[in-house]
């Protein structure tokens, strides 16, 4: 009995997936007649802490808020990134004007693990739009 490359399957089995991915049909949203998103609201939870061991001891950690344009040809405008405690009270606004992301490019918020403001409940609402 002859054993068979995994990789002479699995290659074509790719190939094939990306082409019907990547192939004219896939640009569904223009075909079909869905609408792209303009902007939008996106409420983000973090993890400012973690319990650990069975007295539940609460273990801070660093957060980071990864903001990303993922389209390929258009910027995106970031206009609110403001971060709320466990109680929902705002703690902080970390954009005094709107910020620009060009297409596929990123931008961050990092808050240190001393900052407990947070608590175990924080998260992030993020505001942005497009033309």
């Amino acid at each position: 009995m002859r054993c068979r490359n995994v990789f002479s399957v699995a290659i074509p089995m790719v190939l094939l997936l990306l082409a019907a991915l990547l192939g004219p049909e896939s640009c569904w949203a223009a075909s079909s007649g869905a609408r792209l998103s303009k902007g939008q609201t996106v409420y983000v939870p973090v993890y400012s802490n973690v319990f650990t061991g069975p007295r539940k001891l609460p273990f801070q950690l660093a957060t980071t808020l990864s903001l990303r344009n993922t389209d390929l040809s258009a910027s995106i405008q970031v206009t609110a990134i403001d971060y709320y405690d466990t109680n929902g009270k705002l703690v902080r606004r970390y954009l005094e004007k709107p910020l620009v992301l060009g297409p596929l490019a990123s931008s961050f918020v990092h808050i240190e693990e001393k900052d407990v403001s947070g608590g175990f409940g924080a998260n992030f609402i993020v505001r942005w739009s497009a033309a």
